[in-house]
């Protein structure tokens, strides 16, 4: 099962990846997106060890992004790949069967492509301008999800889709009604002055049974 929040690691001035992670765990996060960009292979698996630790603590899944061979190493629950990282191909033969990869999308071609590679769930954003997804664009707002949601629904696609990039809880509503299956959120966490407020208020939002879902 995807859950329908996703949260993001990013390191802030105040917090590592890991003390990042948990602070989300701590609000209620249920899965959790490992993502560090700026370190050493040998550095990002002790990341992950410790980040799968803590994510078995509070029963929450752990998610590795980019590295396939780390996801592994550290037992996580699965796999992220952005647009230029490894093939699926290559990180399905090298997780496994069991393992879930999730892939990075842009725009529809990119979702069609994610679709005939086999991901268990599509990121596609970015919502708006943030720098965690500054080299990803165009950038979508609400109308270019809405467009997507319905190609998609047109050519009978049913991949989770989760709103990337610059996501905030007051934002929620309106992504899930215009069709998302849920929603990645990074910075509103890890900067929130009451993070469980705001992971059980997201929490909320997404468990509406009026949403129509793709799946």
């Amino acid at each position: 099962m995807i859950d329908r929040l996703h949260y993001i690691s990013q390191q802030t001035e105040n917090d590592s990846h890991l003390t990042a992670i948990n602070k989300a765990l701590k609000a209620g996060c249920k899965w959790v997106q490992l993502r560090v960009k700026d370190k050493p292979v040998d550095v990002i698996l002790e990341y992950a060890l410790e980040a799968k630790r803590l994510c078995d603590q509070y029963g929450a899944k752990l998610i590795v992004n980019d590295h396939p061979e780390i996801a592994l190493k550290a037992g996580a629950f699965g796999v992220h790949l952005g647009l230029q990282d490894m093939s699926v191909k290559l990180a399905r033969h090298i997780v496994g069967q069991k393992m879930i990869i999730g892939g990075t999308a842009n725009t529809f071609q990119h979702v069609q492509q994610r679709v005939d590679e086999g991901v268990d769930y599509i990121g596609c954003g970015p919502y708006r301008f943030t720098k965690t997804k500054e080299k990803l664009s165009p950038i979508l707002g609400l109308e270019g999800f809405k467009t997507i949601v319905k190609q998609m629904r047109d050519a009978n696609m049913t991949v989770p889709i989760i709103g990337i990039g610059g996501v905030l809880p007051e934002n929620i509503t309106m992504l899930m009604d215009a069709g998302l299956y849920g929603v990645a959120i990074s910075g509103a966490i890890a900067k929130a002055i009451d993070p469980e407020a705001t992971v059980n208020y997201s929490y909320q939002l997404l468990s509406s049974p009026s949403f129509n879902e793709l799946i």
